[in-house]
């Protein structure tokens, strides 16, 4: 058998047991049976892949191995030759000549993919919030790759974006892919310092490449990646956030727009670097690059019908709707403890622009990061001394601006008890600033706190660590002068969203 004649192992895979489905891609063939799938490459030679000879198909199974297996050991279990045998017979690793080779998978649930799940409405705030850690975790353990011109790279997606785009004049308008060529190219322009620095720090990595929903699965209730580039390291070694803005990307086109404020807050919590909070001015560029490869790529799809046309133009207004974000905003939010603060500043962040939503900085968070604390660690009395309250909102102001000097909004969310711990965070970004100062009877900050000591006590609790005690010691605050928007925060915490946002309205 040639090794570009692939019928015999594909007829003999697809009858080797009674219940074989097999699902064909432009350069691969799955087939999926019991607990257990076949991954053959096809042989086939585009200008970004090639698997037109055995070897090269061996080779690129044992990468799809080597790539995957630190994301998802549980799925990928290795690579098997499919076999000649002497009476002229195939088999799985069998005693004769290899013809064919796959890569050996663990089964899972295919309707647990996360396309799926947001399909069926089940990406909620916790999945949300699980993603972001998935995908830290995974860009943490990914190495490191310098010396490749990362933002080069950038500039050549730009380039083929413009003349693929170009090539559907039917869907696409010759005068709005120049003009998004133009905005991409003058971003890159002014972004390209912070691309090479970031490629000195680090920050370009052997990544996952191709990180939708459709490539996350739901296994034990994590989110898991799979099927990362094996093929081109040109789509596979990139800066971080290239990776991170085609998830978000997904998200925002689906609509999901608080999803994508979490995974972002998440992740940004989860690598806890002041590079990163530099890194969010790179996000429109990055967000709109994946939009326009989905709108070509779309357009492109064999037999291509009305429907997706219609989405293929969807993909393309969105790139041109986010390398446009509107000014960054400072939303700071204030109030004494129980008054529903982080609750509001939490359902806050998808309301405030650029895409997908504002950064959101906790006070409580950075208390417990100074000592080296997860979020949810209680802290000793010495924890809250007056000089380390000090440092904190120091830190809370400093780092909602560097997220304002990236060009994107900001949430600080702290109790501003103070008239300087209000001015500092002003001082922040006063052009784009807005203060509001929520306001709840002792009664209902009591329950509240209360309520959220119980679910400490069950290990589910949150960042704050006050309780009644410090709840009511704060009736007796002077807080000064207020200038900031006050927002009765007594009712529901949608009641006092919508009176926070017609409050940012005024």
């Amino acid at each position: 058998m040639s090794s570009d004649n692939q019928q015999p192992v594909f007829d003999f895979l697809a009858s080797r047991e009674p219940d074989v489905t097999r699902i064909d891609t432009h350069a691969a063939s799955v087939f999926l049976s019991g607990d257990q799938a076949l991954k053959v490459k096809r042989a086939v030679r585009f200008t970004f892949l090639d698997f037109s000879t055995l070897e090269k198909r061996k080779k690129a199974c044992e990468a799809e191995i080597e790539v995957n297996r630190p994301y998802a050991p549980a799925i990928y279990l290795g690579v098997v030759a499919i076999t000649r045998e002497s009476d002229g017979a195939l088999a799985i690793d069998g005693k004769g000549a290899a013809v064919e080779y796959a890569v050996v998978m663990a089964r899972f649930d295919e309707t647990k993919t996360l396309d799926h799940l947001a399909d069926d409405g089940a990406i909620d705030d916790a999945l949300a919030d699980r993603l972001g850690r998935a995908v830290a975790k995974a860009h943490a353990i990914a190495p490191a790759v310098r010396d490749v011109g990362f933002a080069a790279t950038l500039g050549d997606i730009i380039g083929q974006n413009e003349s693929e785009l170009s090539g559907f004049p039917e869907l696409f308008d010759a005068a709005a892919v120049a003009a998004l060529t133009k905005a991409s190219r003058a971003a890159l322009g002014r972004l390209r310092p912070l691309l090479e620095a970031r490629e000195r720090d680090g920050c370009v990595r052997r990544c996952h490449g191709d990180l939708h929903l459709g490539n996350l699965v739901l296994i034990d209730g994590q989110p898991m990646l799979f099927d990362a580039i094996e093929f081109n390291d040109k789509f596979a070694v990139i800066d971080r956030f290239y990776d991170l803005a085609f998830l978000l990307m997904d998200l925002i086109e689906r609509d999901l727009i608080a999803a994508a404020g979490i995974l972002l807050n998440r992740y940004l919590a989860e690598t806890d670097n002041d590079s990163d909070l530099d890194a969010l001015a790179l996000l429109p560029l990055m967000m709109s690059l994946r939009a326009a490869i989905r709108a070509k790529v779309t357009a492109a799809r064999p037999n291509r019908d009305a429907m997706l046309g219609r989405q293929a133009r969807a993909y393309f207004a969105l790139a041109e709707r986010l390398i446009a974000p509107p000014p960054p905003k400072l939303v700071a939010v204030g109030g004494l403890s129980g008054s529903g603060k982080s609750v509001l500043a939490g359902a806050l962040v998808p309301h405030v622009p650029p895409l997908p939503g504002a950064v959101w900085l906790r006070s409580d968070v950075i208390r417990k990061r100074l000592f080296g604390k997860i979020e949810t660690e209680p802290l000793p009395s010495e924890a809250y001394t007056p000089e380390v309250t000090e440092k904190v909102y120091a830190a809370l102001a400093a780092r909602a601006a560097r997220v304002i000097a990236a060009g994107h909004s900001a949430i600080a969310d702290a109790v501003f008890a103070r008239a300087d711990e209000r001015a500092s965070v002003e001082q922040a970004a006063p052009a784009a600033f807005h203060g509001l100062f929520l306001t709840a009877a002792l009664e209902t900050r009591l329950a509240r706190v209360g309520g959220r000591q119980s679910l400490k006590a069950k290990g589910t609790g949150d960042a704050s660590d006050a309780d009644v005690t410090i709840a009511r010691a704060q009736e007796s605050y002077d807080l000064g002068r207020l200038t900031w928007e006050e927002v009765d925060a007594s009712g529901t915490p949608d009641e006092t969203l919508k009176r926070a946002l017609a409050a940012l309205q005024r």
